[in-house]
């Protein structure tokens, strides 16, 4: 099996262009859709919902989050924060209500998290923003059935950072139960050489201590009764495919409660948007995760 360190760098920028990847469109048009896709249905989740916009959860502008709600008697209401993708640098809260469109109906609340971008946020600072996010959102809704987390892509990464947090320096523990890792990456140090750090500006350093890969044993200590899907598309690159079945593999080698899902007829940007589907594979697995099903 090759190694990052052996590809040349434009063989490790296109391995890190998923959108070179998908096999349904061209690489621009598989960017405008998946913008267009997150869009549309975070637009029919807020006609769907009571939504609570622009909640913040700490003093920055950025430090908001949008809340939507089922509108249901039951006391077992289970909530999945969301954690966008964008490689720390696109997207917003703004396009990431779609999978309550499946979910509200199901009686689980839905939130989407927003958080500093870069240039103007760096990674330290996105960790950071998560971490607090997810502190604020328990001590907001105590009475929940049940926390669970989802990430894409970056998103994944931040989820993962969120599992390996030594919750000792924040005012409470959350006890997540259950976190689905969609096609992300759990390494951060190859992509050090390429475009995506251009505005991330990451040193060794950085990209060391916010790599998921290497705080495995914290996250043991974190998040052992956590449920963890590493979900992986057909059709992400052989090193994104690597990303998610090398940290798989870790988590599992250290006894972590963990599955692999390898998701057919998927690339990088169809495995999250199909999340507005209540037929998909995945919203079934969450709900079912949830016990919703």
């Amino acid at each position: 099996m090759t190694h990052w360190t052996d590809l040349k760098k434009d063989e490790l920028e296109k391995q890190y262009s998923p959108s070179r990847w998908s096999h349904r469109m061209s690489a621009d048009d598989v960017i405008k859709a998946h913008v267009k896709a997150l869009k549309e249905g975070t637009e029919r989740a807020r006609g769907l919902a009571q939504t609570l916009l622009n909640v913040p959860y700490g003093e920055g502008d950025g430090e908001k989050l949008d809340v939507y709600i089922p509108i249901t008697n039951s006391l077992d209401v289970p909530l999945v924060i969301y954690l966008h993708g964008g490689y720390w640098q696109f997207l917003s809260k703004e396009d990431s209500g779609f999978m309550a469109v499946p979910l509200v109906g199901k009686g689980v609340v839905v939130v989407a998290v927003g958080y500093d971008i870069a240039p103007k946020g760096n990674m330290d600072l996105m960790v950071s923003q998560v971490r607090r996010s997810v502190v604020s959102v328990v001590q907001q809704y105590s009475h929940i059935s049940g926390l669970y987390l989802c990430g894409h892509s970056a998103g994944a990464h931040l989820a993962a950072m969120v599992l390996s947090t030594d919750w000792s320096e924040y005012s409470i523990t959350p006890q997540i139960k259950g976190a689905f890792l969609v096609s992300g990456i759990f390494d951060l140090l190859p992509i050090l050489s390429t475009y995506v750090n251009e505005p991330l500006k990451m040193t060794e350093e950085v990209a060391v201590r916010n790599s998921p890969s290497q705080l495995v044993p914290q996250l043991k200590l974190s998040s052992s009764s956590c449920h963890i899907i590493v979900a992986v598309a057909e059709n992400d690159s052989p090193e994104f495919r690597k990303q998610s079945e090398e940290y798989y593999k870790t988590l599992e080698a250290s006894g972590l409660d963990v599955t692999l899902e390898d998701v057919a007829n998927t690339d990088h940007f169809s495995i999250i948007e199909q999340l507005v589907d209540g037929e998909y594979h995945l919203t079934k697995l969450l709900l079912e995760t949830m016990g919703k099903s």
